[in-house]
C-alpha cells in the first residue's frame, strides 16, 4: 500500500496535493510501523511526497517531524539511513524552523557506529548548506556537524564532508563578493602555518569567522561533558574551528583558555591530544603579546599542570622570531618559585620539563638568554625526590641547552651559572629547615655539577659554615652533612678539583665539623655526629688534611673523637678508631701522660665491640700507641698502664676471630719493645691456661729473638 502511495506521488505529483492531508495522516501512521520495510518504503514515500508538491507541502512538513524523529535511532541501520535522508527532504522542501527539531537527533547520529549513518548525516546536513532557504539562519547550528566529519574514522565520510564543504565556502564567497572584495584582492597567507595541512578556503575561513562568538560556548561546554565520546568530538572539533578562525582566535581567548585548562586535565588521553592540537594553534595565530600574557597571568593563581602544558603546545606552535621578544618574561616566569616550586607531583614536573624542552627547541640559540632561568627551573625538577625517573630527561634537556649555545657538556652550563645557581639558593640560607626546598637544590648543583662546584667553594662553605650550627635544624644538618661526604668521597673530582680546598680546611674543621661533633641526645644528633666523624675521615683519608694541618686541629678534635668511639653507631665507632690511629702516627710522640692514658683505655674498650671491623680497627690504633711511646719522654711513667695493657692483651688474644687475633699479636709485637721481660712474665703467668698457647709461644720466640738481635 505504501508502495503504491509513492508511485500515485511520483506519477501524478502536483494533482495529488489536495490529499495532502490525507497523505499526511497515511505516513504518520506508517512511520512508525512495526515493520522495518514500511519503515523504509514510508521514508521514501515522504521524500516523493515534498519533492512532488513543495508549494503545498511546507505547510504540512512539521506534521512528519514528529515520527520521523522516532524512527531515527531504530536498530535497524537501514532504517536509520533512510530517515535521516527523509528528514533531509522534508525539512528541505518544507519548513526549514524545523531544523531546531531536528538538529540533537542528527548530532546523535553522527556517533552512529555504523559508517553508512553517518555517511548520510554528513550528506542532508552539506544538502542544507548548500540549498535550504534559510541556511544563513541556521550557519551555527549546522557548520559544527559538518566539520565533526572531518575527522570521522571512515576516509570516504571525510572526503565527502571536505568536498560539501568546500563547495559551500565557494558559494558563499560568491554570494558576498562585494564584502569580501578587498580580502580577495589582498589576501596574504601567513608566514607560519602548521605543516601538512591544506589552507581552507577563504570563504570556508569567513564562515567559521562570523559564527564562531555563537559555536564556541556550546562546544566548550561538550569538551567538559560527562561523555567520553562527546568530549573527543568536541576537542576534535575545537581544532578544526582554530584552523578556520585563525587570527579571530584573539577575542575568545579567555573563554578558550579556560576551556582547555580544565580539558587537558581529562583522563581521555585523546581529548588532551586534541586539546593540545588546538592550543599550538593558539601559538601559531595569535599575538604571544596577547596569549602569553593571558596563560602567565594564571600563574598568578594556583598553576595547574594543564596551564604549563597549554603553555608548551602555544610555545611549540608559535614562530621563533616571534617568540624572541618575550622569552626573558616566560623565562623569568618560570624560574618563580610559585611555580617551578610550586608541587612535586610528578605530572607538574613532568609538564615543566616539557615547556623547558619547547622552549629550547623552538627558540634554539635564542635561549642563550635564559640559559640561567632555564637551569634553575632543571635543578629544581630535578630536585623534587619524587621525579628521580625524571633525572636522565632532565639530563637530555641540559645537554641539548648546552648544544644550543655550542657548549660540550651540561657541565660548562654549570660552569658558566655555578656563581649565579649558588647565590640563587643562598639567599635565605639562614632561615632554612628540613622542610626547604633550596637544600635539595643545593644536593644538585654541588652533586651533579662534577668538578665545577670546586670553582664555587667561597658560596658553598659559606651556605654549610651558616646552616651546619648546632642551633640549626637537626634534620637539615643531617641532609647537608650527607651532601658534604658524598661530595668529600671523591673530592678530586669534586669540591677539590680546582687544588683550592684545602685552604678552607680550617673553616670546615673548626667552624663546621668541630661543633657538630659535640654530643647531644637524640638518634638525629647521633646521626650527625656520625656524618660528621665520616666527613673527617674522607678528609683524612683522601690526604687532603695533610700532618701539617693535624697538628693544628688535634687539640681540639682529639677529646671529641676519643668521645665518639663511645656511639651507637658502628660506623661512628669504626671512623674514630681510624682517625685516632692517624692522630696518633702523626702527632703522637708530642702527646703527655695524661693524654696517652685516656686514648689507650678508651681504645681499649673498642676491643671489646660487637662488630669485628671496629676490634680490627682498634687493634691497629693501639699498635700506633706502643710506636709513639717507645719514642716518648713518658715511657718510664706509663710502666703500669703498659703492664695493664699486656693483661688485657692477652685475654683478647682469645677473640672468636682469627684476623682479631693476628692484629692483637701484632700489637703485642710492637709492644713488647718496650718491657719484654714484664711482658714475658705476664704471659707465662696465662700460658696454661690460654686457650691459644700457639700465639703465646710465638710471642715469647719474638721477645727472644729481639732481645738475640740487640
Amino acid at each position: 500500500l505504501v508502495q503504491l502511495l509513492s508511485l500515485l506521488l511520483r506519477r501524478c505529483g502536483a494533482s495529488v496535493a489536495p490529499y495532502l492531508t490525507d497523505v499526511i495522516r497515511v505516513l504518520q501512521a506508517t512511520l512508525l510501523d512495526h515493520y522495518a520495510e514500511v519503515r523504509r518504503e514510508s521514508c521514501r514515500c515522504a521524500a516523493a511526497c515534498a519533492q512532488a508538491m513543495p508549494e503545498h507541502f511546507h505547510m504540512q512538513s512539521e506534521s512528519l517531524i514528529k515520527p520521523l524523529m522516532q524512527t531515527i535511532s531504530h536498530q535497524h541501520y537501514r532504517v536509520r539511513v533512510d530517515v535521516i535522508q527523509a528528514t533531509g527532504a522534508v525539512i528541505q522542501f518544507g519548513n526549514g524552523k524545523s531544523v531546531d527539531d531536528v538538529l540533537s537527533h542528527l548530532a546523535q547520529r553522527l556517533f552512529d557506529e555504523i559508517p553508512k549513518v553517518r555517511h548520510a548525516v554528513t550528506t542532508v546536513i552539506g544538502e542544507w548548506l548548500l540549498h535550504l532557504r534559510d541556511r544563513y539562519s541556521y550557519f551555527h547550528k549546522l557548520i559544527p556537524l559538518l566539520l565533526g566529519s572531518f575527522t570521522d574514522e571512515i576516509p570516504e565520510n571525510t572526503k565527502l564532508a571536505w568536498t560539501y564543504w568546500e563547495k559551500i565556502g565557494l558559494q558563499w564567497e560568491k554570494e558576498n563578493e562585494e564584502d569580501l572584495k578587498d580580502k580577495m584582492d589582498f589576501s596574504v597567507s601567513p608566514s607560519h602555518y602548521p605543516k601538512g595541512v591544506t589552507r581552507p578556503g577563504l570563504g570556508c575561513r569567513e564562515l567559521v569567522s562570523r559564527n564562531l562568538s555563537k559555536i564556541l560556548p556550546g562546544l566548550c561546554h561538550d569538551i567538559t561533558d560527562w561523555v567520553e565520546s562527546t568530549r573527543i568530538k568536541a576537542s576534535q572539533l575545537l581544532y578544526t574551528l582554530l584552523l578556520h578562525a585563525e587570527d579571530h582566535i584573539t577575542q575568545h581567548m579567555e573563554l578558550l583558555l579556560r576551556t582547555l585548562y580544565q580539558a587537558c586535565l581529562d583522563e581521555e588521553s585523546d581529548v588532551v591530544k586534541n586539546c593540545v592540537k588546538a592550543a599550538e594553534l593558539i601559538g601559531t595565530f595569535v599575538s604571544p603579546k596577547v596569549s602569553l600574557r593571558l596563560i602567565t597571568s594564571a600563574f598568578g593563581k594556583t598553576p595547574k599542570p594543564s596551564c604549563i602544558m597549554v603553555l608548551t603546545a602555544v610555545i611549540r606552535g608559535s614562530p621563533k622570531e616571534i617568540l624572541q621578544p618575550h622569552l626573558t618574561d616566560l623565562g623569568n616566569t618560570l624560574a618563580q618559585a610559585g611555580v617551578c616550586q610550586r608541587s612535586e607531583e610528578v605530572f607538574y614536573m613532568e609538564q615543566l620539563l616539557c615547556c623547558v624542552q619547547a622552549l629550547i627547541d623552538v627558540c634554539q640559540e635564542d635561549c642563550k638568554e635564559i640559559s640561567l632561568q632555564l637551569m634553575k627551573v632543571l635543578v629544581t625538577i630535578m630536585a623534587i625526590p619524587c621525579s628521580q625517573h625524571l633525572k636522565e630527561k632532565v639530563e637530555e634537556t641540559m645537554s641539548s641547552l648546552a648544544e644550543v649555545q655550542q657548549l660540550d657538556s651540561f657541565l660548562y652550563l654549570y660552569k658558566e651559572h655555578i656563581i649565579q645557581l649558588m647565590e640563587w639558593v643562598s639567599v635565605s640560607c639562614d632561615c632554612w629547615t628540613c622542610y626547604s626546598p633550596e637544600i635539595l637544590q643545593l644536593d644538585v648543583i654541588a652533586t651533579h655539577s662534577g668538578p665545577v662546584i670546586g670553582e664555587a667553594l667561597n658560596n658553598f662553605i659559606l651556605i654549610l659554615k651558616t646552616c651546619l650550627q648546632p642551633n640549626k635544624d637537626p634534620q637539615m644538618r643531617l641532609k647537608l652533612f650527607t651532601v658534604l661526604s658524598q661530595l668529600l668521597q671523591k673530592a678530586s673530582e669534586t669540591v677539590n678539583s680546582q687544588g683550592l680546598f684545602p685552604s678552607y680546611l680550617e673553616t670546615v674543621i673548626k667552624d663546621i665539623l668541630a661543633p657538630n661533633l659535640q654530643w647531644h641526645a637524640g638518634r638525629t644528633a647521633a646521626a650527625i655526629r656520625t656524618t660528621a666523624v665520616s666527613c673527617l675521615w674522607a678528609l683524612i683519608h683522601c690526604e687532603m688534611l695533610s700532618p701539617k694541618e693535624i697538628l693544628k686541629v688535634k687539640d681540639g678534635l682529639m677529646p671529641q673523637i676519643i668521645a665518639t668511639m663511645d656511639e651507637d653507631s658502628k660506623i661512628a665507632r669504626l671512623m674514630a678508631c681510624r682517625i685516632v690511629g692517624v692522630f696518633l702516627k702523626v702527632c703522637g710522640r708530642q702527646f703527655d701522660e695524661d693524654k696517652f692514658t685516656n686514648t689507650y683505655t678508651e681504645v681499649l674498650k673498642r676491643l671489646d665491640d660487637a662488630s669485628c671491623d671496629v676490634r680490627l680497627a682498634a687493634a691497629h690504633t693501639l699498635t700506633n700507641w706502643f710506636k709513639c711511646l717507645k719514642d716518648s719522654d713518658v715511657k718510664s711513667a706509663m710502666e703500669s698502664h703498659i703492664e695493664f695493657l699486656y693483661q688485657e692483651l692477652l685475654i683478647h688474644l682469645d677473640d672468636p676471630d682469627q684476623n682479631i687475633q693476628n692484629a692483637v699479636l701484632e700489637v703485642l709485637k710492637e709492644g713488647s719493645i718496650l718491657y719484654p721481660e714484664l711482658l714475658v712474665r705476664e704471659i707465662e703467668g696465662v700460658v696454661h691456661k690460654h686457650r691459644m698457647p700457639v700465639y703465646c709461644n710465638q710471642l715469647l720466640h719474638h721477645i727472644q729473638s729481639a732481645k738475640g738481635s740487640a
